[in-house]
């Protein structure tokens, strides 16, 4: 039996367990990346951890999050990070330089690697043939320190592309049409890679803003193979030297296959408040809009600008509509701005943001009140933007450069002829803007610069012996991590300061639940399915442990948060009997008994609801790994027992 690319890859860096399904596997990482707004606390635990010196082949922390400085906090973080960077042995791209994921695809990865980041969406990584995987800030930290990066050996789902994209449909389209087909809970457990024919009419940007956006199915990773398409676009960022082909066997095994028609697609956009809402732009039809914005690690490369610049040269943004635009890195932004490309943007009254996430992470743009924004980004979770009752579709840079002219939901099939975009022969290079680590013979001249926002990371211990805790939450199905951990531009600059930013833990779901948390002491969170869907962030757990949070009880998990609740020490409960879930209140006093005999002994765990005076039989499904991590009081706990 032949292998995936993935299961190739996979093969090369095992370091503990099987290719086994469903089992425990340890992966040898060869790069890591960071961004600002989990980064300082990625950093924090490094130094906790005590290794002098990153042991990967390449670590890169970004700044591209937290950039909108109305305060002194997020300037502090920056000059933090730096210091430690040049310290430690990590490059540092500096402000300005680029969005984490593009910058990533552009200078620093290479196929067959493997790459895990601070934020989820890594995986755009795949879009070269990386094996790229996102991760909480703690097992980024171990990674950089040697450690073995822990998943659960997934299942493999081909995505069989036949054909090509009809004029004016793109590589967005695709991708929704797969989040449709799929759902936000589709791919948790599974690696998706992509196939077929249709491959080979994609270019690297385009196979990048598929891979990106697929971790909004709960995917693992995505991966397209890495072909003359991909040589071709390594030779033009000058690194052709770095390019290996990978491509899966022809007697590989999948679990399952998924075939698209790419000559049958048509536009289309993700609704509020989910990326799997999806309909075509004739569906929703000529809506009136308020808002445009273009860019994100989903679709802000030198490809997609271009084509919106083509679209609004000569033109005006409706009179209706506020249209901004962020270009993914300053590479992209500074051949906008040689060949003319910028000017048209300009000319047509786009408000040209910096290379930065940005409104993608809530760091301004927000729209009116109940006001339509249509954006080329990957999620449109309620309130992420900015605006609680903001109506947020997520659509192609054609989609939202057409719309932006017309006032309304526009087709772009109706522009007439498509646009033909080439990727230049060669990308203009200038890495002006990272800067190299320090020598390690000199490392202790280096400073490390800490601003009083900067907080210790926050106090854990071992599992108790029992649990005796009340109910403090109840939520739904879907929790993301912006329900738990909002972002945003008031919220984010305290991503350092755990105890700050707790008191905006789950507002968007309670506004009372941090004082009500820190009240009881210890409590229990119950959720439904899928629950810490979204987006890597670490606070998530972080915050509820520092909350006094001991456990969370739900339907089922995301793969990322889920980690990030063990690596903080909270116990990961889900209901054997899903209809349990009704049958408990925000509230019950819930106790469990010899709660850390049975994590040992690997014993059927119950919950007493002594309130209502039943019990629930709960699953907590740990492999020896993470039961020692639980039962130590979390990751950094673990790390540095095994390292005495």
């Amino acid at each position: 039996m032949g292998y995936t690319i993935a299961q190739k890859i996979i093969k090369e860096h095992l370091l503990s367990g099987e290719m086994k399904v469903g089992t425990d596997i340890g992966l040898k990482i060869d790069q890591t990346l960071t961004q600002d707004a989990t980064g300082t606390m990625a950093y924090l635990e490094f130094e906790a951890i005590g290794v002098p010196r990153v042991k990967t082949e390449k670590s890169v922390a970004y700044i591209d999050h937290n950039t909108l400085q109305t305060g002194f906090e997020n300037a502090d973080d920056h000059r933090f990070i730096q210091t430690v960077a040049k310290k430690h042995g990590i490059w540092f791209s500096r402000p300005g330089n680029g969005i984490c994921h593009q910058v990533h695809l552009e200078r620093f990865g290479i196929p067959g690697k493997t790459l895990i980041g601070s934020d989820s969406h890594t995986p755009t990584g795949g879009g070269i043939g990386m094996l790229a995987m996102g991760a909480g800030g703690l097992d980024v930290a171990v990674a950089m320190g040697g450690g073995a990066y822990y998943i659960t050996m997934p299942k493999m789902v081909r995505v069989n592309l036949l054909g090509k994209l009809s004029p004016w449909v793109s590589a967005k389209d695709i991708i929704l049409e797969v989040l449709r087909i799929m759902s936000v809970k589709g791919g948790v457990g599974k690696i998706i890679e992509y196939a077929g024919e249709g491959v080979k009419t994609l270019t690297v940007p385009e196979r990048a803003t598929i891979t990106n956006m697929g971790a909004e199915l709960g995917a693992t990773t995505s991966i397209f193979p890495s072909d003359d398409v991909t040589r071709e676009f390594l030779k033009a960022q000058g690194r052709e030297e770095v390019w290996k082909e990978l491509k899966s066997d022809e007697d590989a095994v999948y679990d399952e296959e998924i075939t698209i028609d790419l000559s049958k697609l048509a536009p289309m956009a993700a609704c509020p408040h989910s990326p799997d809402n999806v309909k075509t732009i004739e569906e929703i039809g000529p809506q009136k809009i308020d808002q445009v914005c273009i860019g994100s690690c989903t679709n802000s490369s030198y490809l997609d600008l271009m084509r919106v610049a083509a679209i609004l040269k000569g033109k005006t943004v409706h009179p209706g509509v506020s249209l901004a635009i962020a270009p993914g890195s300053k590479q992209v932004y500074n051949m906008l701005a040689l060949n003319g490309a910028l000017g048209d943007l300009i000319g047509a009254g786009a408000r040209i943001l910096e290379c930065a996430c940005g409104p993608c992470i809530g760091m301004g743009q927000s729209p009116n009140s109940a006001g339509i924004s249509l954006r080329t980004f990957n999620r449109n979770f309620l309130g992420r933007s900015g605006t609680k009752d903001g109506q947020i579709y997520l659509v192609s840079p054609e989609t939202a450069a057409a719309s932006a002219l017309t006032g309304v939901f526009t087709d772009p099939r109706t522009l007439g002829d498509a646009v033909e975009i080439k990727l230049p022969e060669k990308f203009l290079i200038n890495d002006n803007m990272v800067v190299e680590p320090i020598k390690e013979s000199k490392m202790d001249e280096v400073e490390v610069l800490r601003g009083p926002n900067i907080k210790p990371f926050p106090k854990t211990s071992p599992l108790d012996g029992s649990i005796d805790a009340s109910c403090s939450l109840k939520v739904g199905d879907n929790i993301t991590t912006d329900h738990i951990m909002p972002a945003g531009a008031k919220i984010l600059p305290l991503r350092s300061n755990i105890p700050a930013i707790s008191q905006h833990c789950f507002t968007v779901c309670d506004k009372d639940f941090p004082q009500r948390a820190l009240e009881l002491g210890k409590s229990v969170i119950v959720g439904g399915s899928n629950y810490g869907q979204g987006s890597s962030r670490e606070h998530a757990a972080l915050a509820p442990l520092y909350l006094g949070v001991k456990a969370v009880l739900v339907k089922s998990f995301a793969r990322i948060h889920r980690a990030n609740l063990i690596n903080a020490g909270i116990l990961p409960l889900t209901f054997v009997n899903a209809d349990d879930y009704d049958r408990i209140d925000q509230g019950d006093e819930l106790v469990i008994e010899n709660v850390r005999a049975k994590v040992t002994n690997g014993e059927p765990i119950v919950v007493k609801d002594v309130t209502k005076g039943i019990e629930i039989a709960v699953d907590c499904d740990l492999t020896e790994r993470t039961r020692d991590i639980i039962l130590a009081g979390g990751l950094l706990d673990y790390t540095r027992e095994s390292n005495k």
